[in-house]
């Protein structure tokens, strides 16, 4: 509903219906970003405006965040699927999508601030009815930035768990944490202070650090469908996997670490029967089904679902993942190269990387194990480090080089990072991979990462560019006066820039 006739107008563009109205008529179309900016510019300026009756306030917020969704829909889908987005686009979209959210939170909380600080106003009198959708919004929003901080692996400070955890707590408190409502006009289903909170908790819980930005949309997309399957309570229940004080601050925990004391704000949570919903869903992937209520924000080949898929069945077990090997504490240095390129003039020979071997960069090894290696980065220059990167390591002092994929990536500040390795090989050897029926000419040539170990009998795994792996093709190589016929089995992983075809191997002198 447009706002009415003032009784007492604000000094404010907004506080005009008739000139309100025009603003959001002639928001772009055809240009989400600009639209962005002017409503977010729209918001800054109503964090001044302190002569709105609340609300007058609230329907003004309402309406401009309205009008923003499309655009920022569309800000989201490019930044997740387009591939030809500059870094600085990149950065720039990321800065808008993540610095909306903050605004608009704070423009809600705001109003239910005032409310509770005057309950007989008028103007709160009137926004009463509206408290559960702005608190709604408010953790939506909340949980929103959340998801945006995941997208690019940063540290998830205090004042972002205690904005969320806070105003579910006053919704509780005032009886309406659970009351559903309609998020956005657009949007079809209802939600709620507490739906929107726990879906943030889960969306924590279930470790995003070691998945692609687009695979944390769809595990949140994907949390969504299965939350009414978890179990949350205030009270620790014998299946209670995870605690959260939704009063100070901090993350929510497995209960391997039990609470110091039992507090009011305690609240505890398990996967209850998600998982068993979770391998239905897997199963009727990997035949090829997918359920019509399950909205995940478009259509996905099963190759690309089926990782996020296994990955929260991983995270929402009882017990959760066990480490594969030890891990054993150490300091020392390694030098990293990074990139399929690099990598395969690494493992070409001592004489092709030469000329690489001084651009390396330096980082420390803080924990080694016979699975790989963590690292911490002091000197983050530029974005290309990221979850599925394909990286070549030598240790201080060592000749041997190893290749490896980045696992696991998490910012400690803007300035440190830490990461999980996993070894690929520690015997890789760059080939030329020609199709067998073209000969050994050197024209259609495919540069490999040959991985010679860790591999099943009789099968071998080659690192590829992205793109040159066909299940219709034989490839042949020459090594130590050998030839390796591959015949093809699968492909076993898509990584950023690369991938891993794994193969029947025949060789013959």
């Amino acid at each position: 509903m447009m706002l009415n006739l003032f009784s007492s107008r604000p000094d404010h563009p907004l506080g005009d219906a008739k000139e309100f109205k025009r603003i959001l008529a002639e928001l772009p179309l055809d240009n989400s970003f600009k639209a962005l900016e002017e409503v977010y510019g729209w918001f800054q300026s109503l964090q001044l405006a302190d002569d709105f009756r609340v609300d007058h306030y609230f329907d003004v917020v309402r309406q401009l965040d309205e009008a923003a969704q499309p655009h920022i829909r569309r800000q989201s889908r490019d930044y997740l699927h387009s591939p030809r987005l500059t870094k600085s686009e990149e950065r720039r979209y990321w800065t808008m999508c993540y610095n909306y959210w903050g605004e608009v939170s704070s423009l809600y909380a705001r109003c239910i601030e005032r409310v509770r600080l005057n309950p007989k106003d008028k103007g709160s009198e009137a926004l009463k009815a509206s408290l559960p959708l702005a608190a709604t919004r408010l953790m939506a929003a909340r949980a929103a930035q959340l998801k945006w901080v995941e997208y690019r692996y940063g540290p998830i400070g205090e004042d972002l768990w205690r904005g969320l955890g806070q105003p579910y707590l006053v919704a509780e408190a005032a009886g309406y944490s659970q009351k559903p409502v309609q998020l956005y006009p657009s949007q079809a289903g209802l939600t709620s202070v507490a739906q929107q909170y726990f879906q943030a908790l889960i969306f924590y819980s279930s470790s995003m650090d070691s998945l692609m930005p687009l695979e944390i949309d769809l595990a949140d997309r994907l949390i969504a469908y299965f939350q009414p399957g978890f179990v949350f309570s205030n009270n620790c229940l014998p299946d209670s996997v995870y605690w959260v004080d939704a009063a100070n601050g901090l993350p929510p925990t497995r209960l391997a670490r039990r609470p110091d004391q039992r507090l009011p704000s305690l609240r505890f949570f398990s996967p209850g029967s998600a998982p068993q919903a979770l391998n239905e869903l897997m199963r009727n992937v990997e035949r090829g089904g997918v359920p019509a209520d399950l909205n995940l924000g478009g259509e996905y080949l099963a190759k690309v679902l089926l990782p996020v898929l296994r990955h929260l069945a991983l995270y929402w077990a009882t017990e959760p993942p066990q480490r594969e090997h030890t891990r054993h504490a150490v300091k020392t240095r390694i030098a990293v190269l990074q990139g399929f390129d690099d990598s395969f003039t690494v493992f070409a020979g001592d004489v092709a990387r030469l000329g690489k071997e001084h651009t390396a960069k330096s980082w420390v090894v803080e924990n080694v194990s016979l699975g790989g290696f963590g690292a911490g980065i002091d000197d983050l220059c530029g974005d290309w480090l990221k979850i599925g990167t394909l990286l070549s390591m030598q240790p201080e002092g060592g000749e041997n080089w190893v290749l490896g994929v980045v696992r696991r990536y998490n910012k400690d500040s803007d300035a440190h990072a830490r990461v999980g390795i996993q070894a690929l090989s520690r015997q890789a050897q760059s080939v030329e991979l020609r199709p067998r029926t073209s000969g050994f000419s050197a024209t259609g040539a495919i540069p490999g990462i040959w991985l010679r170990e860790g591999n099943a009998p009789g099968e071998a795994r080659v690192v590829l560019p992205n793109s040159s792996f066909d299940l219709r093709e034989n490839m042949e190589f020459a090594h130590d006066g050998r030839r390796y016929l591959l015949t093809p089995v699968e492909l076993e992983e898509v990584g950023s820039h690369f991938e891993i075809g794994r193969y029947r191997e025949h060789i013959s002198e």
